[in-house]
């Protein structure tokens, strides 16, 4: 349709009408379809029990009917066990790609703004706040330690010193 002609409500809401019509009609066909294979499916494969007979002979039917449903109900398991099993892989793999593939981030642009500059972009011009913070920290002056020479002094005389109280510790 050309942008200059418009639908009206009442066509659109026919149209969808007859849409939603059509779809349940091809709903129910189906439907009957599904119901159709369902039954010749099991006209194929699984055949009318013979009822006559004697009480031993139904038994044994019965018998023979256990073991089918027992068969197939570990053949039900068997494949819902591998089919969680392959889901579980499938979300592992799913979380390992994301995991490689990772979060990506933008690249970052260097700006070269002080500290002024930034505030009074983002507050405006109205204020002026100094953000000299190098003017209000405290001069501290180095000392300079002088360490006395005299401590250091003679180190011949400390070890003969050391040497006094071995020998006071031997002769004990």
């Amino acid at each position: 349709m050309s942008e200059g002609k418009k639908m009206t409500s009442s066509r659109r809401h026919q149209l969808k009408s007859m849409l939603l019509q059509i779809a349940t009609k091809w709903l129910e066909e189906e439907k009957r379809e599904v119901a159709a294979a369902k039954e010749a499916y099991m006209a194929e494969n699984c055949p009318a029990p013979d009822l006559s007979g004697d009480v031993a002979a139904l038994t044994e039917v019965c018998k023979k009917l256990h073991q089918t449903i027992d068969k197939i109900d570990e053949e039900r398991y068997d494949i819902e066990a591998k089919v969680l099993k392959v889901n579980k892989e499938i979300e592992d793999l799913r979380l390992k790609v994301v995991e490689l593939a990772g979060v990506k981030k933008p690249a970052l642009k260097k700006v070269r703004m002080s500290a002024d500059a930034m505030l009074k972009a983002l507050l405006g011009s109205k204020h002026t706040v100094n953000m000299d913070l190098r003017a209000n920290l405290k001069q501290v002056k180095k000392e300079v330690k002088e360490e006395p020479t005299e401590a250091v002094g003679d180190w011949r005389k400390n070890i003969e010193d050391k040497a006094d109280r071995k020998k006071m510790f031997e002769s004990s």
